[in-house]
């Protein structure tokens, strides 16, 4: 079976699994954070070497504002716990989005975690919070303006590879699959440069309930396609 590189998810479904489960949308979120590090294992113990995922959203300040407090409560305490996770797992860590808007704790937790993973050869697991590819593309091209004012670069050496550059993924190669759980069948502002060539993979089954078994099910799909021409593979 042909192994995607780097497979990019949106996690999403917590709250409604909650729900389903009669238990309030808090919970929901905290048992889809526990289904990350399950996640991570199987991926790597898969064959895949990247893993994004989509934590939280610039959109999501809107959210109800005890959720959004509950949702930054779970992050404090992941980003402490990740320290362990990446050293048990060999996972060098790494957060995209714009930490500035986090609280000053939370982005030292941020830096700490980075810096303590960065020699780990083991799985890339890649962490989408404050994140949105509109935002991560503006705040890029903001950066290459002021370079290219101050004469880092001419204006025939702006290539792809020089915008791509600018981005939070640099240095990581684009997904070769997206998973989308929880049957919504929209990109959501995630990842929208670097999922120009990717294989899209939509499945109702809500992200507390992500296996390793659906984890297969989605490569196999992958395996379907062909990455030649975009299209279907021929039975």
């Amino acid at each position: 079976m042909n192994i995607p590189q780097h497979v990019a998810i949106i996690l999403d479904g917590n709250g409604r699994w909650a729900k389903q489960h009669g238990m309030p949308r808090n919970y929901g979120h905290t048992q889809g954070a526990k289904n990350v590090e399950i996640i991570c294992r199987e991926a790597w113990n898969l064959g895949i070497k990247y893993l994004t995922v989509y934590a939280f959203s610039t959109e999501n300040w809107a959210r109800p504002r005890d959720e959004v407090n509950a949702l930054m409560r779970l992050l404090r305490s992941y980003m402490k716990n990740c320290i362990k996770t990446a050293e048990k797992n060999h996972m060098r860590v790494r957060v995209i989005g714009d930490i500035s808007k986090l609280d000053l704790d939370i982005q030292e937790s941020i830096h700490r975690l980075e810096d303590f993973s960065k020699e780990q050869d083991g799985l890339n697991f890649q962490i989408a919070i404050n994140y949105g590819s509109r935002d991560e593309m503006l705040r890029g091209m903001k950066k290459m303006l002021t370079d290219f004012k101050d004469g880092m670069f001419t204006l025939e050496e702006l290539s792809e590879e020089k915008f791509e550059s600018y981005l939070d993924t640099r240095d990581i190669p684009s997904p070769d699959l997206l998973i989308r759980t929880s049957g919504e069948l929209r990109l959501s502002n995630y990842l929208l440069w670097q999922l120009a060539y990717s294989e899209l993979y939509f499945t109702d089954v809500p992200w507390p309930d992500f296996t390793k078994e659906e984890l297969v099910k989605a490569v196999e799909d992958y395996n379907k396609r062909d990455r030649r021409y975009g299209g279907i593979k021929e039975a």
